[in-house]
């Protein structure tokens, strides 16, 4: 791996090759292969957190709130995608030499580093968690699986999904403070 492929060296490439070993593991086998590319795929264009969002907003009786969400990550997109990920020219896993990645998936044409859907992810936990504290485990879970999966199904390497989530956390603490404690109480 180069130092270009790892942007931040090679401690961090043997972290991501390390990280690949583990995934390997469980590549191929039916139920994990279900799992993560299912959720890579609900991940595409935040999807499940829109969903999550109308859900958790239709028990709340508050249509804002998934407005408000949704509006937040547009942004977060907005800023991941077109903005930090253009400051790295980071190639994905599959186009690199390594192996294909498996199942069929829509080929993201932006840098690989950080994950957006690690990004998301992470972001809509922390809105989604924000009014049910019972149910953080819940979303923090979630987004740990998104982000997995990107990783699983080789369109990431381990530490772009590790920049994306620490970025997705980073985000959403920020949304929730500009959205204010009303709009999430």
């Amino acid at each position: 791996m180069t130092e270009r492929e790892a942007p931040l060296g090679p401690v961090v490439g043997r972290f991501d090759d390390w990280a690949e070993t583990v995934l390997d593991r469980w590549r191929g086998r039916p139920g994990f292969e279900l799992v993560f590319q299912t959720a890579s795929q609900l991940g595409d264009w935040s999807l499940i957190w829109h969903l999550a969002g109308a859900v958790q907003a239709i028990g709340d009786d508050d249509p804002g709130r998934a407005a408000g969400l949704s509006v937040a990550l547009g942004a977060e997109s907005l800023l991941v995608n077109q903005g930090v990920k253009r400051l790295f020219g980071r190639v994905r896993p599959s186009e690199d030499g390594g192996p294909e990645r498996a199942g069929r998936f829509r080929r993201p044409t932006t840098s690989s580093f950080p994950s957006g859907h690690a990004s998301a992810a992470f972001c809509a936990a922390v809105l989604l968690s924000d009014r049910h504290r019972g149910q953080a485990p819940v979303w923090f879970a979630l987004a740990a699986v998104v982000a997995v999966s990107r990783v699983f199904v080789r369109l990431h390497h381990a530490s772009d999904v590790v920049a994306g989530a620490l970025l997705g956390l980073l985000l959403g603490r920020a949304a929730r403070s500009l959205l204010g404690r009303r709009a999430w109480d």
